[in-house]
């Protein structure tokens, strides 16, 4: 009886941890064949359902796709949660809507323009850049956020 409730006891332990790293394994890493639309897409899909995975993956899935350069400003993962939520950044959690317009590029470099319907309906306008990174490592050839500005405000929907 003692040994049943023992292995009982192991196989829910080995479920819990394997649900756990199950959820982090649902984000998507940077890799070279992600196209720049793409990486400002999953940003932005992950940053609308924030919590869709486990609390604040959203925030969590962006700053893998954040430059190390973009990283060292924003301090780690930690800060970079704190300036989201901040006054500047909180409209894109849990937005209703995007969109994503190519304003310009090359082979190195891509900036869109990204427009959101926040969940007070309120438009907000953001110019998202991403570069290719060049230095070699596990990022090579892979298109990461360099910059997005502060939100232009747009007013309500209709």
């Amino acid at each position: 009886m003692m040994l049943k409730k023992l292995h009982l006891a192991f196989k829910i332990c080995l479920i819990l941890i394997l649900s756990s790293s199950l959820s982090k394994a649902e984000l998507i890493n940077p890799n070279s064949s992600i196209k720049p639309a793409e990486v400002v897409k999953i940003q932005l899909t992950g940053l609308k359902d924030n919590n869709k995975e486990f609390p604040d993956s959203g925030i969590e899935q962006t700053w893998y796709f954040a430059h190390p350069n973009n990283k060292k400003v924003t301090g780690p993962l930690d800060n970079f949660k704190r300036m989201i939520k901040g006054d500047s950044y909180q409209m894109m959690l849990n937005h209703l809507s995007h969109t994503i317009t190519k304003l310009g590029g090359n082979d190195n470099w891509a900036q869109f323009e990204v427009i959101i319907l926040d969940k007070e309906k309120i438009y907000h306008k953001f110019n998202w850049q991403v570069e290719k990174y060049t230095v070699d490592g596990d990022l090579k050839d892979c298109w990461l956020t360099t910059m997005v500005s502060n939100p232009i405000p747009l007013g309500s929907s209709i």
